[in-house]
């Protein structure tokens, strides 16, 4: 097992993380990445297998657990209540009370609504000149299915983009204490914001996911009001970030390969948006702790002991996919880390693959010439990986 050291804020790491997950994964399964002081799994047998292990969980013990500092409490307030982080009992309460309303027949009668969000984005594209894709059509899609899904108003979308990005914040590798208070602020307001509009639905039911939940909780499931609102902004912070990272990457993967639209078409899209989770996944990064004393790889691990399972580096082993660092969306689909597995799988995957099955085929035949503008560069978010910006001309 060796120790590796690699800042993950390395211009140079955060531009192509590839080559040196490459170079891990070639001495063995696990190693010490000693910038994150904890052992780390590089293949996909391990991560995949890992991710399935009931050892192992997102809560660390609670008799080892770090005192949260006073200034950080109200971003863990909302997290003390995440499904993502929970495990056991109250995890699959939570996760079975959310799957009852956030069925496959609710996400598939999204589709008429997401074509026509994307076809009213494309309409506003300026008609000459370049512009950022991003902002332009990826960032908006998902936050206004979410917006709808929950049934607050659209205009609320850029506030809670806002608040979701100095969230998300508390995850990546570059995080400091001006990072911390904003993030604990946004959390606080986003709470305050769900809460409230809650309450309204309490008292006025809609056909939305706030009123469903809030009918389960009426049914006797218990779901707490704590519960429903840390269970909204899971939904949007994990749905938009990853949305947007994978559509962004996606684009720049599908128009540096060639003949964008071709690969597309009805009979192709899902292979396509398969090979683009795998080979540029959004989020490279998922922690776990020992939750007994166990043996893995080789290596002793006690409870309370933090390991990451990088995804990235799953989704390209050599072990599993031919030529896998090649961006080749003919390639036969195959089941990659991208959403994770077992128990914390993605709820929001059905979802995600839906927004990108049809966002992508629709901006590419609307914009059969679309073209990088620049070299796409990727921002400093590690564990997330998206791109800063995305300059494109159509």
């Amino acid at each position: 097992m060796a120790k590796l050291t690699q800042s993950p804020t390395d211009p140079a790491f955060v531009q192509n993380p590839y080559p040196f997950y490459a170079a891990a994964r070639a001495e063995g399964a696990l190693h010490d990445w000693l910038d994150y002081e904890m052992p780390c799994a590089f293949t996909y047998e391990l991560v995949n297998a890992l991710l399935r292990d009931r050892r192992f969980g997102r809560q660390c013990p609670p008799e080892l657990a770090p005192e949260i500092p006073a200034h950080q409490r109200p971003f863990y307030d909302i997290e003390d209540h995440s499904m993502l982080e929970l495990d056991g009992d109250v995890h699959r309460r939570l996760r079975g009370l959310v799957l009852r309303a956030f069925t496959s027949r609710r996400i598939k009668s999204l589709a008429p609504e997401i074509e026509a969000i994307c076809h009213e984005l494309i309409d506003a594209f300026p008609a000459e000149g370049d512009f950022d894709l991003l902002p332009a059509y990826a960032t908006q899609i998902p936050v206004i299915v979410i917006c709808r899904l929950l049934g607050v108003p659209e205009e609320m979308g850029p506030q809670l983009l806002t608040w979701s990005n100095a969230m998300v914040g508390m995850y990546q590798a570059r995080r400091d204490r001006a990072m911390e208070d904003a993030a604990a602020q946004a959390a606080a307001d986003f709470a305050a914001y769900i809460r409230s509009y809650a309450e309204e639905r309490r008292k006025t039911p809609a056909d939305d996911l706030i009123s469903e939940l809030l009918a389960a909780e009426e049914e006797g499931t218990r779901l707490s009001t704590e519960e429903l609102v840390t269970t909204c902004i899971l939904l949007l912070n994990a749905g938009h970030e990853a949305t947007v990272h994978t559509m962004g990457n996606g684009v720049v993967a599908l128009l540096e390969h060639g003949g964008a639209p071709a690969w597309v078409t009805p009979e192709r899209i899902d292979g396509t948006v398969e090979e683009i989770l795998r080979h540029d996944p959004p989020l490279h990064m998922f922690t776990r702790y020992a939750h007994e004393p166990c043996e893995i790889a080789g290596r002793r691990f006690e409870r309370g002991d933090k390991i990451a399972l990088l995804l990235g580096a799953a989704n390209r082993d050599p072990e599993v996919w031919d030529d896998p660092e090649t961006f080749n969306p003919a390639r036969e689909i195959r089941t990659n880390a991208a959403f994770g597995a077992g128990a914390h799988f993605c709820i929001g995957a059905p979802l995600a693959r839906l927004e990108l099955q049809i966002a992508l085929p629709i901006l590419l035949e609307r914009c059969p010439e679309l073209a990088l503008a620049e070299t796409p560069q990727y921002a400093d978010l590690f564990h997330f990986h998206g791109l800063e910006k995305l300059m494109v001309t159509r």
